[in-house]
């Protein structure tokens, strides 16, 4: 055969030509369209092109700002108050077959998911700290026991730790997970929630029967169960949510994980108790009625004694309100006499659930120019100043940040200089001003204070605190005069 050093060149059409030729977009950045040889059409948008240098040369103002569009996107959900089962029973199912072994979640998906797993558990007692929770793995084609159902976190953690050095092997069977599950849920009260989380990396399952008619048992026992796959949808999880959860959407309980940050997202999502209808109480034949607790103090022995729960010497304790048997940690029903010991700081904590802490709203140039309040209530951190470009343009941002979270541009770092707002990026929920409002008491709050408020205490400083019920009496007060003189 000869040689040829030359390149090869098809013979195309002038519509092949055209139809893969790169185009400028109007909008943020520049978009590359096409139609390819079959028909299918294919767009790809250079997002690198929104990035725009600040005044200093760096970009970092630019990219504070996606971070605190990424808080405010946790923070801006449902705040409606909803009827919600904060006493919960939580089966966490683990996919521990051979597919777990891809790397496309790195390092692989079986250790991402044993260490998101773990940080889910702490944030899941921590969110519910008068629930329950085991874990059950899917190896083999079988069903394996990881923990038991338990109220303390580190004993489920401690189990997690020993399946590193495990490799994944074999076929996941989805039938013999939710078979083991319905057993471990078959003893939960029927005041409390009954669900079961799978977390599926595979796409199939070697069933050893008919999984419909697991479907059915567990639609029977009124066990609600979410998927998050890893890898893409498959038809049975879709059918196994549908049937499980008929008055939620399939997709708030079955979603596929897009990366290693989305992954975590839809984990953490699981933390917040579902909604209970009135149509389901009204199925399950649950009445109001009052539920027995006990409170029992902390004590120290002078000499270890047996512990009720792991039949173990410790000194500390708690001893049951009913029949004096004493447990190592709280919360946990008594293993004599069967009654809840909590403490009254786990009742608490459960509490906001309920009735959440509303969204703060963004405070635009014009109105943060016109408050007093330069610094943070919460951390007294200086707020940054509006810059001259905005001062002497007032009606520009005037409407630019309203209570109905308009898209506002992003504030920059704290002491540099801030960018003309016409090239200023936006993103929705951001306070152009850096500046977060509560309607209620009207004090202002930095990013992280507001992220603080709503993922950690649950309250606003504001409010509970003397000087915030006083704003809120001097906000009213103006109200009223401006009412007042519009009559």
């Amino acid at each position: 055969m000869a040689d040829s050093d030359e390149d090869y060149v098809q013979d195309i059409s002038d519509e092949d030509v055209e139809a893969h030729q790169l185009t400028r977009g109007s909008g943020d950045g520049s978009t590359a369209r096409g139609v390819g040889s079959r028909g299918g059409g294919w767009e790809v948008t250079r997002t690198w092109e929104n990035v725009v240098e600040g005044a200093d040369g760096t970009i970092s103002s630019t990219v504070e700002g996606l971070l605190d569009a990424d808080k405010r996107k946790r923070l801006l959900k449902d705040t409606t108050p909803l009827q919600r089962g904060i006493i919960r029973h939580l089966i966490l199912v683990l996919d521990f077959s051979f597919a777990m072994s891809e790397k496309d979640l790195r390092p692989t998906r079986y250790l991402l998911t044993i260490t998101y797993t773990m940080a889910f558990i702490s944030e899941f007692f921590e969110q519910n700290p008068i629930s329950q929770l085991g874990i059950i793995g899917m190896r083999d084609g079988l069903a394996i026991h990881v923990s038991d159902m338990s109220g303390n976190p580190d004993d489920h953690i401690s189990r997690l730790q020993t399946l590193r050095a495990q490799e994944p092997k074999g076929l996941p069977s989805l039938q013999n997970a939710l078979e083991m599950a319905r057993g471990a849920l078959y003893h939960a009260p029927t005041h409390t929630t009954r669900e079961v989380l799978i977390v599926f990396g595979s796409l199939l399952s070697s069933d050893p029967g008919d999984i419909h008619t697991t479907i059915a048992a567990l639609v029977n026992a009124h066990i609600a169960v979410s998927v998050i796959g890893l890898a893409a949808q498959v038809a049975i999880c879709n059918t196994l949510v549908t049937r499980t959860n008929p008055s939620s959407s399939p997709t708030q309980t079955y979603n596929v994980a897009l990366n290693e940050q989305h992954y975590r997202s839809l984990l953490m999502a699981a933390t917040t108790p579902p909604t209970s209808t009135h149509q389901s109480v009204a199925e399950q034949g649950n009445k109001s009625s009052l539920l027995m607790m006990g409170f029992p103090s902390r004590l120290v022995d002078q000499v270890p004694t047996l512990c009720a729960c792991h039949s173990k010497p410790t000194r500390g304790g708690y001893l049951c309100s009913r029949c004096q048997s004493k447990v190592c940690s709280l919360p946990i029903s008594c293993p004599a006499c069967g009654l809840t010991l909590i403490l009254s700081t786990h009742l608490a904590r459960s509490y906001h659930h309920l009735f959440p802490l509303r969204n703060w709203r963004e405070v635009s140039w014009s109105r943060a120019s016109s408050s007093p309040q330069n610094a943070c209530f919460g951390c007294l951190t200086p707020f940054p100043v509006q810059p001259a470009t905005l001062a002497s343009h007032p009606r520009q941002s005037s409407g630019a940040a309203e209570p109905s979270h308009a898209k506002t541009s992003l504030r920059t770092a704290r002491g540099s200089p801030h960018r003309p707002k016409e090239l200023a990026v936006t993103h929705s929920g951001v306070s152009e001003s850096g500046r977060y409002e509560c309607e209620t008491c009207g004090c202002y709050f930095c990013i992280e204070c507001d992220v603080f408020a709503h993922e950690v205490v649950h309250n606003c400083p504001g409010c509970q605190s003397r000087e915030g019920d006083l704003v809120a009496r001097q906000h009213a007060a103006e109200h009223m005069e401006g009412v007042q003189n519009a009559i």
